[in-house]
């Protein structure tokens, strides 16, 4: 390959080299089947999880899924929902999902007035017998009975959907923990309820402290709580922190955690977030040969193939990996605000490493490559050059991109003068020094010496 000085000939002789990087013959070869748009199975979604996420993850996808072009999915969405609530005891949500509904799946699926009366009253019963132990626990002072008290307390309130009432009851309990595992149970609680709310920063706080914990925290125990602190790292963007949480979870979550989170969401949390976030040897070492992750990939093939494919430099089959998941991905309650940012990161990423091997590229290829126009690709680049994340020139008048390799030569010689200079400087101010001690010359009174 030849340097910069000759733009033409070295644009010709990295033509063919420049498709190794993107769509190669290798990969017509393959046939590769590339997924379809195909519509998110709702109910083989909904199957994934247990307990209130499962409704509110339907709710979600029912309020994001596109009323106007997708009205089928949204009433699927809240038909399921509504059977789910029917289960449990949370009229608040039975209210919620009625309104919603507004009679489009007609009279079965209306407010049931009866049983709203029968399940209130039946928690207003429990509630005043929750109370009446709970003063008979205070009075008898037993730690682990005032402990139960609260905590029953808490399942209560969540049943009901009371969340911040079932929280202060969960952390009330930590006054009467008396060993470890309590503590524990106590912050996995609190990290439930404070996953609903959406309260991150609790999140965060109580997982640390179960992981302080002296006893050894058990592989699901630990798995859980990892998965819980990626989740709190995605909320804040911390994308990186999170990637490295969703990495180390091991298999033997399973679906233990399914009130929360699925495997499946595991590899595609950690997936995207490492896809974003990592350098090449990292994600090499951390999710290429990760025997942990790699249990989590299986379950969702298509992640793990993009990230096989961004890995492998062909970016055009992982851009439409990505491309085919997006919609499915908008529809994710925890995932739905970072997924045009995360993709805008692993564009990036894909169109630096892109140009790395190559004193020019042709931009007409490199567009063909990314699926988009050559107008469209020079401003991305142009972003990226201003950003400093590419050092290279545009000539847009041939539509080829320049690398602006570094000069070693020069940057040696650069690097011994400076060496030279600073060793000179300290050198002279060594001799100061011995000079001024040899003839005395310092001042005795203050502080300041000379």
């Amino acid at each position: 390959m030849q340097g910069e000085d000759e733009p033409s000939s070295s644009a010709t002789m990295v033509e063919d080299e420049i498709y190794a990087n993107g769509t190669s013959a290798d990969d017509q070869k393959r046939n590769r089947p590339i997924i379809t748009g195909e519509q998110l199975d709702i109910e083989a979604y909904a199957s994934l999880y247990s307990g209130r996420t499962k409704i509110t993850r339907l709710i979600f996808i029912a309020d994001h899924c596109g009323a106007d072009t997708n009205q089928t999915m949204q009433l699927e969405a809240l038909r399921m929902a509504y059977d789910e609530i029917k289960k449990g005891e949370n009229t608040l949500l039975f209210r919620e999902v009625v309104t919603k509904i507004d009679g489009r799946l007609g009279p079965d699926y209306g407010m049931d007035a009866t049983w709203c009366e029968m399940i209130e009253r039946r928690a207003e019963q429990r509630k005043d017998k929750l109370e009446n132990e709970l003063n008979a626990y205070r009075t008898n002072l037993i730690k682990e009975s005032l402990r139960m008290g609260y905590n029953d307390f808490g399942d209560f309130y969540y049943a009901h959907g009371a969340l911040g009432d079932a929280f202060k009851s969960y952390v009330r309990t930590r006054d009467y923990c008396t060993t470890s595992k309590h503590i524990i149970h106590m912050c996995m609680s609190a990290i439930l309820v404070s996953i609903e709310m959406g309260q991150f920063t609790h999140v965060t706080s109580y997982a640390s402290k179960a992981e302080q914990t002296p006893e050894a925290l058990d592989a699901i125990t630990s798995a859980k709580l990892r998965c819980a602190a990626g989740l709190a790292h995605l909320e804040v963007k911390k994308y990186k922190l999170a990637a490295r949480k969703f990495l180390e979870t091991g298999p033997e979550l399973g679906s233990h955690y399914n009130e929360v989170i699925a495997p499946q969401d595991v590899a595609t949390y950690g997936g995207l977030c490492a896809l974003a976030t990592f350098d090449r040897s990292e994600l090499k070492s951390k999710v290429i040969d990760n025997v942990n992750l790699r249990n989590f990939l299986e379950l969702v093939p298509v992640v793990r193939e993009l990230i096989n494919d961004f890995y492998s430099s062909r970016y055009a089959s992982c851009l439409d990996y990505l491309g085919n998941l997006k919609p499915n991905l908008l529809l994710d309650i925890h995932l739905h605000d970072h997924v045009e940012t995360l993709y805008n990161q692993i564009r990036h990423k894909a169109l630096i490493q892109y140009t790395l091997p190559f004193v020019s590229v042709d931009l007409r290829m490199m567009a063909d490559a990314f699926k988009t126009s050559v107008a469209g690709l020079e401003k991305e680049l142009e972003t990226l050059i201003t950003n400093n994340q590419i050092q290279a020139r545009i000539d847009s008048h041939n539509k080829i991109l320049y690398a602006r390799h570094a000069d070693q030569r020069n940057a040696t010689f650069q690097r011994v003068l400076q060496t030279g200079s600073d060793f000179d400087r300290e050198i002279r101010s060594m001799l100061l020094r011995a000079n001024l001690i040899k003839h005395d010359y310092n001042q005795r009174g203050g502080s300041r010496k000379i």
